[in-house]
């Protein structure tokens, strides 16, 4: 999902992006937006991956933040007295994608992002067949 930058294509792309996200966070319940959060995170991913590869150093800097944003998100939803062994593995899983990220940052290499995405679309993956 990466379109042309041409005339005004990523300031419009970018309030598409807003309002479609909106859209569907409104009214969505707790699955839902934990969904949104895994797609977004997926995407974002992607796209630092993408940009490390072609070396858009300001593109890959957003693209981290936002997936460090994103797991950081996910990580402070858990509810560790509800949800015991699950909650604990599932924080261990996002601070290991988010030191692979740091370390993909920090080597400027899109490999580590591509481990992070791996272990974190499983998770998206298992979450889909729960809803």
């Amino acid at each position: 999902m990466f379109y042309n930058q041409g005339y005004a294509g990523g300031t419009a792309m970018r309030r598409y992006a807003a309002v479609h996200a909106g859209s569907r966070i409104e009214g969505a319940s707790p699955h839902a937006l934990v969904k949104v959060l895994f797609d977004e995170l997926l995407i974002a991913m992607d796209a630092a991956a993408l940009a490390e590869r072609q070396n858009d150093r300001l593109k890959v800097s957003d693209k981290h933040a936002r997936a460090m944003s994103i797991l950081f998100a996910l990580e402070s939803s858990l509810d560790f007295d509800k949800g015991g062994d699950i909650a604990i593995g599932l924080a261990q899983i996002y601070r290991e994608a988010r030191r692979l990220m740091l370390l993909a940052a920090r080597d400027q290499d899109a490999a580590p992002v591509n481990q992070a995405r791996i272990m974190v679309a499983e998770i998206a993956d298992a979450w889909d067949q729960i809803g």
